[in-house]
């Protein structure tokens, strides 16, 4: 969510405009140059600027509001544990010690949540707050803090608001953060007081980023302009249930029988994209037999579907729109929904060398700096009725309690389980509403008013239907166009002015998960940690548990509608028949399944399908990871407990950097029987012989894997997608869409690519693995043509001649970017890891960005790989996810857990826990992880006291 200082226009405006940008540059720009000349000479910027934001962690400090005093130590890595001896001075501290730290932090996210970014950042930021103020997750926040949470947790909230107001009495910006400083020089912004709403608000950007299937949704929409409906079928392959195992194997669903038939959404129509209207077509490039271009479709939800032709591809123009949208919002914790995935797991007793369980967990989401995540204890120092809590792990700073991490009785972890709880509906409007169930109703509407720091406000109105979704159509030029041109089927109402795009969500409904943050805090048992999940509405996670007294458990939660007969949500759904909405029905926390102490003695969850769909009754969703990583973790623990082995703390840390590549498994066997001419590229390939298949950084021949792969991809799928998912810039000469027929080339159209670098298709993972698994046997298959792409001449349809290209095309790609000398390649040099500030980082002037921003290190591990560094085959080799913190909780000695975070516990560029903790995550490294008194006190190097 970068700053935009610059104004561009046209002709005269935009010299003005170029000045303007050329004098707030300068400005940053002198900033810039006087922070560097005093952190260099001891002068004013480096004293008032830099140093005096940083926190006071010795001595003492007085707090108004506190009942008594209360100790905050922090151990040489700067982690805090607070001790207090009632929960509202507990949650007090936690507020005021996460302000002075990630203050900074804390003001972007509440400004992005409320959709108020562009008080902060100016005009730059005006379209994401349209769109976040469409969605209304301060709005819904305020809800559920006013109707739903139980009075404890206002407390808990009230406490935390009232700490962070605290820490922000009489300071100024440039006293809690040089960002604020250097706004300063260009916005009259100031910090306003923290409140309750804040913080529940943040919960909505967390679900956002977590919300399953959207994007699928949407791309499986666009790939109709230039696939029939099998080639999509191809590129959405089945789940595989007899190789990779689903989390639940042994578990149960209370009140359900052992026999019953499908019901609830497990519709054949519509999971594959596609519809029954049109011709497949049977090459890659969607024309049909008789080389006319085959009409694909949409797929709704029912299975039908519309056809394209050049009415029907501007629905996927449409659609393209509102993933711009989508893609341009801030990222929360995640990807923006897309790529995101974790890894967690737990080990009972019986296979353990302790004779007790030990749980791992690493989410998966973008780098950010500082990291998502902050480290943090919160003791009472005598647990009671008064004091109820004594729990240490991974926080989001501006929200209490702990999210992940373990108590004195019991360890958790999460990962995302991938339900789908999102559907895009297509709306008929008519007049100032829109027509359901045969009649027109009106919109429930509502002003906004969006302040802009620089500028003038803008004004919006935001429109929604009876059920509470919001037009996202409204928030953009594009989607308005889905009504005037997009073709449905024939039992659709007339197209008049047209039709909307409306967004149908969970999360947008007032729900308690805060209730669950503090219930699964305090939870002693598997009774208790499943009636504080039952809370847990949103995002759905896969939850694993561990006790202290051997037990183990899996348990999925949250808000899953139960859809109509015939819909499973994988593509857009026609809106304007009350049969074909899910409404308050929602499976009861009873059906959900769950898993404890089941015999084979682990549970692994890594975004794999949660149950076999032949044994249960629901569809939670169409679009589970391909279980690559949970099922090499599966085969890790049962390498390590054959034969009566025992698993350690540290064999847990080793899988979870385990790097071996699972396609590299499939692929290299074929790459090495492919014949090759040329003694350079012969060469590239002799390093494959022998490769053990690990993704080490200084691996030579995982770089050449990789960069096989990501031209095996290019040259079979990404030349044959549209546009819209192809990466930004990359053009070729293409049939245009409308063609019924064949086409010279002088009759071909150049399409560029419009998507970013990490977000587009094909992005290597797991998905992309089963489709080429697929494939393997099919070496005459239409995908292994390859087409013509500049001045390189089209290939056989033969998949041994297309590895062989990607061969070659890999090896001068390798010496273009590492150099001709083979013996000087590294995997680490390609995949790399840039930290940058989330704001003031991302743009702006050079210097800026120096100073804020880190980096690069050279990382191993790879895509779907257990060390899940994420990278984009379509974009690049650069990580664009990772490990976002790594634990290992030992349930028999609590001070011997380990944690990682991916940066730093500080906020603050030049403190030193800045990004201290990276090297070490860098190497697959953990600390000790303190958490009964004596071992904190051992570990404590500052102690500040808080009195009332």
């Amino acid at each position: 969510m970068p700053p935009n200082t610059t104004a561009t226009t046209g002709d005269k405006p935009a010299k003005s405009g170029r000045k303007k940008g050329r004098k707030a540059r300068l400005i940053v720009l002198v900033l810039v140059l006087a922070l560097i000349g005093g952190v260099a000479y001891g002068g004013y910027w480096s004293i008032s600027t830099v140093r005096a934001s940083f926190p006071q962690t010795k001595g003492s400090i007085t707090l108004d509001g506190l009942s008594g005093p209360v100790d905050v130590k922090r151990d040489g890595y700067g982690i805090p544990q607070i001790y207090a001896s009632s929960d509202e001075d507990l949650f007090m501290a936690q507020g005021f010690v996460q302000a002075q730290d990630r203050f900074y932090e804390m003001d972007v996210r509440r400004h992005m949540t409320s959709g108020r970014l562009s008080e902060m950042f100016g005009k730059s930021q005006v379209d994401n707050d349209e769109f976040l103020r469409t969605l209304g997750w301060d709005r819904i926040a305020e809800q559920e803090y006013e109707k739903e949470l139980s009075a404890d947790t206002k407390k808990y909230l009230q406490a935390y608001a009232k700490g962070v107001n605290a820490y922000l009495r009489g300071k100024d910006g440039e006293d809690i953060s040089l960002e604020y400083a250097a706004l300063g020089f260009t916005n009259d912004y100031k910090p306003a007081e923290w409140t309750p709403v804040d913080s529940v608000s943040w919960l909505k950007a967390m679900a956002w980023d977590l919300r399953g299937n959207m994007q699928d949704e949407i791309d499986r929409a666009l790939l109709t302009s230039r696939l029939g409906p099998q080639q999509i079928i191809d590129l959405y392959p089945q789940y595989p249930y007899d190789r990779n195992k689903p989390i639940v194997q042994e578990g149960q669903y209370d009140e359900l029988s052992e026999t019953f038939e499908q019901s609830g959404s497990g519709g054949s129509g519509g999971s594959d994209g596609s519809g029954d209207s049109g011709d497949s077509g049977s090459s890659a490039d969607g024309s049909s037999a008789d080389g006319t271009t085959g009409g694909t479709g949409t797929g709704t939800s029912s299975g039908t579907g519309t056809g394209t032709g050049s009415s029907g591809s501007a629905l996927e123009s449409q659609l393209a729109g509102l993933y711009d949208v989508l893609d341009d919002l801030p990222t929360a914790v995640g990807v923006n929904g897309n790529g995101i995935g974790s890894n967690s797991w737990v080990v009972a007793g019986e296979h353990t060398i302790t004779g007790k369980p030990l749980l791992a967990n690493d989410p998966h989401l973008s780098a950010s700096l500082p990291s998502v995540w902050y480290q943090m204890g919160l003791h009472c120092r005598k647990v009671s009725a008064a004091c109820q809590y004594d729990v240490s792990g991974y926080t989001f700073a501006g929200m209490p309690g702990v999210i992940i991490g373990h108590n004195a009785d019991i360890a958790w972890g999460m990962t995302n389980s991938g339900v789908d709880v999102t559907d895009l509906y297509l709306e008929k409007l008519s007049g100032d509403g829109y027509l359901y169930d045969g009649k027109v109703k009106p919109f429930l509407t509502r002003e906004e008013t969006i302040k802009v720091a620089g500028g003038a406000a803008k004004k919006i109105v935001v429109r929604q239907t009876a059920d509470k979704m919001p037009l996202l159509s409204d928030r953009s030029d594009e989607l308005v166009k889905v009504g005037r041109k997009a073709t449905v089927d024939d039992g659709a109402p007339d197209r008049g002015n047209g039709y909307a795009v409306a967004l149908k969500w969970t999360a947008l409904e007032p729900g308690n998960t805060m209730d669950a943050v503090f219930a699964m805090n305090k939870a002693a048992d598997w009774d208790g940690f499943r009636k504080a999940a039952e809370k847990f509405d949103v995002p759905s996670q896969n939850l694993v548990y561990a006790d202290t007294k051997d037990n183990i458990g899996y348990q999925l939660p949250g808000k899953i509608p139960t859809r109509a007969k015939g819909l499973d949500g994988s593509v857009p759904t026609l809106g304007w028949e009350s049969k074909d909405k899910w409404g308050d029905d929602y499976l009861d926390f009873d059906e959900l399944p769950y898993e404890y102490n089941p015999e084979r003695g682990y549970i692994v969850t890594a975004n794999q399908a949660v149950v076999d769909p032949e044994k249960y009754p629901y569809t939670l969703t169409t679009d589970w990871g391909y279980g690559t990583r949970s099922q090499r973790i599966t085969n890790l623990i049962k390498q390590k407990i054959k034969g009566g082995g025992k698993v350690s703390t540290d064999d847990m840390r080793q899988m979870q950097t385990d790097n071996t590549s699972e396609i590299a498994n499939m692929l290299v066997p074929t790459l090495l029987k492919i014949n090759l001419d040329d003694p350079d590229v012969r060469e590239a390939q002799d390093l494959l012989q022998g490769w053990d298949r690990t993704q080490d950084a200084d691996s030579a021949a995982a770089a050449y894997f990789n960069a096989v792969w990501r031209n095996v991809l290019k040259l079979a799928f990404g030349h044959k997608l549209p546009k819209e998912l192809r990466v930004e810039g990359q053009c070729l000469w293409v049939d245009p869409v409308d063609t019924t027929g064949p086409v010279d080339d002088k009759d071909k159209v150049r399409e560029c690519g419009q998507r970013d670098g990490d977000q587009a298709q094909p992005d290597g993972g797991d998905r992309w693995f089963e489709v080429v698994r697929n494939l393997m046997e099919k070496p005459d298959s239409d995908w292994w043509t390859t087409p013509e792409v500049g001045t390189r001449p089209g290939a056989e349809k033969d998949r041994d001649a297309l590895f062989e290209r990607a061969m070659i095309d890999a090896r001068w790609e390798l010496t273009a970017k590492l150099g001709k000398d083979i013996d000087s390649w590294s995997w680490g040099r390609l995949h790399r890891l840039f930290l940058k500030n989330q704001t003031l980082g991302t743009s702006g002037p050079g210097f800026l960005q120096y100073l804020l921003n880190r980096g690069p290190w050279k990382l191993g591990g790879g895509e779907a790989a257990v060390d899940a560094t994420g990278w984009n085959a379509a974009g690049g080799y650069d990580v664009v996810w990772v490990p976002s913190m790594r634990m290992v909780v030992n349930l028999d000695d609590l001070d011997k857990s380990k944690w990682i975070n991916l940066t730093g516990a500080s906020g603050h560029v030049f403190s030193a826990h800045y990004t201290d903790q990276t090297d070490k995550w860098a190497k697959g490294e953990l600390l000790d992880w303190s958490f009964k008194a004596k071992a904190v006190d051992d570990s404590t190097t500052d102690t500040l006291v808080l009195k009332p």
